[in-house]
């Protein structure tokens, strides 16, 4: 897939909460979404801080950060469910929801990551997430509005005016 289309079908994808249930997609329909694979003994963990900071900010407009952990890269998401939502909260305050830890790339690739890989960012890379804390915005119409970049700061220029041209 190599367009931006995220559509009703991906909405529907199931995906489990980080400590049990469902973190469908469905209940985000018409709301913007930054999906982020996250890992909690990275270089990049510090970007919890930012992301926390981003879904304070917009969560009253309908905003809201999905984490995905993800134990993919040299092993940084080891924990327990349990293990990594106290690490969240004690370490970073983290409100916002998490989903089951799955993996990004490869053969068992979880279907929500199938439909935005094919999605390039701003210097044009589409295909496998290249590390931890790879960022997609979902808009309000359910289609992949940006790629980012691990290194891209969840509070950057770019980041917050692609979320705020979302909200608008």
């Amino acid at each position: 897939m190599t367009t931006n289309d995220f559509d009703g079908s991906a909405l529907g994808v199931e995906i489990g909460a980080l400590q049990g249930g469902s973190a469908g997609l469905a209940q985000y329909a018409g709301r913007p979404v930054l999906i982020v694979n996250v890992a909690s003994k990275c270089g990049l963990t510090p970007q919890y801080a930012g992301l926390e900071r981003l879904q304070e900010r917009y969560a009253g407009q309908g905003f809201t950060v999905l984490g995905v952990p993800c134990n993919q890269f040299l092993g940084q998401e080891p924990g327990t469910a349990e293990e990594i939502a106290e690490f969240c909260s004690a370490t970073y305050g983290v409100t916002f929801p998490m989903t089951e830890k799955v993996e990004v790339n490869g053969e068992d690739r979880h279907p929500l990551y199938e439909r935005l890989v094919g999605f390039a960012d701003a210097e044009g890379h589409s295909g496998d997430i290249r590390w931890n804390f790879e960022k997609f915005l979902i808009g309000r119409d359910g289609r992949v509005a940006a790629r980012f970049s691990p290194q891209t700061e969840p509070e950057s220029a770019e980041v917050v005016a692609a979320v705020e041209a979302q909200l608008a």
